[in-house]
Formats: structure tokens, C-alpha cells, sequence
């Protein structure tokens, strides 16, 4: 252990806080060699990354209980940006109490590691208590749409990001990372994923994906992030988690095609609704939605991944 930290999650908090010095050197070189260039949004995104690193790694190293607090807000956050961007009806009002209060149940049954309930409370009961909430209010215009909306946005929001906590109360596979390890492995490599991806998109980015969608997403990028973060997930896997070199491999081609997909899915949120953040929570980022896009997909997907492989 070192300082109470796991060697490997250790090494792996500090190699992130070093990628952050470093991003930090060089906007403030920039800054000098070409004064009349405007890095406030470099500067910002730097600043916002600075912030939520450490609150992460505090949560993460706070204990068990403080860290279900933690990802249960995160949640709420998640949840409130998304009911507060999309088109909502009087009387559904009433109906989003309850989706909130699915929140401290949901992280109930993670903190207790009841994992029954965990993986049906929001698929089913939710699923079938809240369009019964709605019958009661009397109103039965919009009916389909806002059932649809609180319940994908309950699952997008809670449900996924749950599985996240999870993998803390998972038992301890690899002694040298932890019970962070894992948790460790995903935030890295799901946002490690974004980067990439968006590296080679601009070195290389000719064949545009979904134009309609993300006009910024080509072919080049996404094979090229893919590739790159399916390699670097084979050598950090064994460090961080119970998987091999070759489970790795696998784990990083699901979380580069399922970050994609995340990335996109919420993408088509904002532009149906017109907007290019989810929120401004977050400088240089946007909203707290626009940091979990990836995340909503590839914590589920890995999770289940790393459950089936190794428990």
C-alpha cells in the first residue's frame, strides 16, 4: 500500500495527475508563444478537468459509504439536466418525484451489494410503477411521449451510471489495484476514448460517420481511437482489474465502440432539441451529461463484461 492506496490504482491516479501537469505546461506555453490566440476555453476545460479529478479521486478514496453518496449525486445531477432540457408536462410533475426517489433505492441496493435487485428495480418495477403514477394524474395527452422520456432518462442517468458503484462493492480480484481498480480502468479508458478519438479525428478525419448527427465524427477517427484505446487496454487491464491481456483486449473494443455509440446517442438528444450543451455546469464542457455521454454506455457494458469474466 502506499499512503493507503493500492501500489497500482496508486500509479495509475498519479500518471493521470501527471497527464494533467502536463496539459497545464503546455497551454501556459502556448499562452506565451502566441499571445493573440485565445485559450480561454483550453484553459477552462484544463481548470474544470483539474476540479473533477480531484472530487473524483477524493469520493474514490473516501470509503464505501461516501463514494455511494457520490455517484447517487452524480445521478441526481445527471437526472435533473436531463428532465430540464427536455419538453415536460405540467402533470408530470408529480411523475419525476418518483423517478427521483428511485435514485437513494437504487444506490441502496448497490451499497448492500444486493445485486437482484440492483440489475430489475429500474428496468422493471420503476418500469411499471411510473406510466401507473401518470395514470393517476388523468392526463392522457402526451401520455406515450413523457412515459418514454422519464423512464430512458431514469435508466441513461441512474440505472447505467449505477453500475459505475457497483464495481466497488464487486469482490477484490486483484490485490495490487483494489477495489478502485476497476472503477479506475473505466473512467480512464471510457474518457481516454473520447480523446483518442477525437486525436486522430483531427490528424486524419476525411469520411464523416453520421454527419447529421455529430458532423465531427469520421471514419479515421473512430478506427484510430479504437485501435488505440483497444491496445492500451490490453496492457492496463491486468494492472487495474482481474483481466488478462487478452480480456483486456476484448474490454477495450467494447468500451471504444460503446463510448462512440453513448457519445452519439446524446448527441441526437441535443440536436433534436436544439442545443449544443446539455447544461453549463461545467466550464468548457458543457453539462454534467456531456462529461457521462460515454459513460451511460460503456459503464453497463463493461460491468457485465468484467461480472461474467471474472465473478
Amino acid at each position: 500500500m502506499i499512503f493507503g492506496i493500492a501500489p497500482n490504482s496508486f500509479y495509475m491516479m498519479a500518471t493521470v495527475t501527471s497527464l494533467l501537469v502536463i496539459a497545464s505546461t503546455i497551454r501556459f506555453f502556448l499562452q506565451i508563444r502566441t499571445p493573440e490566440k485565445n485559450y480561454t476555453e483550453l484553459s477552462q476545460r484544463i481548470r474544470s478537468w483539474w476540479v473533477m479529478i480531484a472530487i473524483i479521486f477524493t469520493a474514490l478514496l473516501s470509503g464505501h459509504t461516501l463514494s455511494m453518496i457520490f455517484f447517487a449525486f452524480l445521478s441526481f445531477l445527471a437526472l435533473k439536466e436531463f428532465l430540464s432540457i427536455v419538453p415536460m408536462r405540467q402533470t408530470d410533475r408529480r411523475v419525476i418525484f418518483w423517478a427521483y426517489l428511485s435514485i437513494p433505492l437504487q444506490y441502496y441496493w448497490v451499497a448492500i451489494g444486493w445485486y437482484g435487485m440492483f440489475i430489475i428495480f429500474i428496468p422493471v418495477y420503476v418500469f411499471l410503477f411510473l406510466p401507473m403514477r401518470m395514470v393517476l394524474t388523468g392526463d392522457t395527452k402526451g401520455f406515450i411521449r413523457s412515459a418514454g422520456i422519464v423512464h430512458w432518462a431514469t435508466m441513461l442517468t441512474v440505472f447505467s451510471i449505477s453500475h459505475i458503484a457497483y464495481l466497488l462493492v464487486l469482490p477484490e480480484k486483484n490485490s495490487q489495484a483494489g477495489i478502485i481498480g476497476p472503477v479506475l480502468f473505466l473512467l480512464f479508458m471510457t474518457q481516454f476514448n473520447d480523446v483518442c478519438q477525437y486525436i486522430w479525428g483531427k490528424m486524419l478525419g476525411k469520411h464523416k460517420i453520421i454527419p447529421k448527427v455529430s458532423p465531427n465524427k469520421t471514419w479515421e477517427g473512430f478506427i484510430g481511437g479504437l485501435i488505440t484505446i483497444t491496445l492500451c487496454s490490453g496492457f492496463i487491464a491486468p494492472i487495474l482489474t482481474p483481466l488478462n491481456f487478452y480480456q483486456g483486449i476484448i474490454a477495450g473494443v467494447l468500451i471504444g465502440i460503446s463510448g462512440f455509440i453513448g457519445d452519439v446517442v446524446i448527441s441526437s438528444v441535443k440536436r433534436d432539441l436544439q442545443i449544443k450543451d446539455s447544461g453549463h455546469l461545467i466550464p468548457g464542457h458543457g453539462g454534467i451529461l456531456d462529461r457521462l455521454d460515454s459513460l451511460t454506455y460503456t459503464a453497463p457494458l463493461f460491468f457485465h463484461y468484467l461480472y461474467y469474466i471474472s465473478y
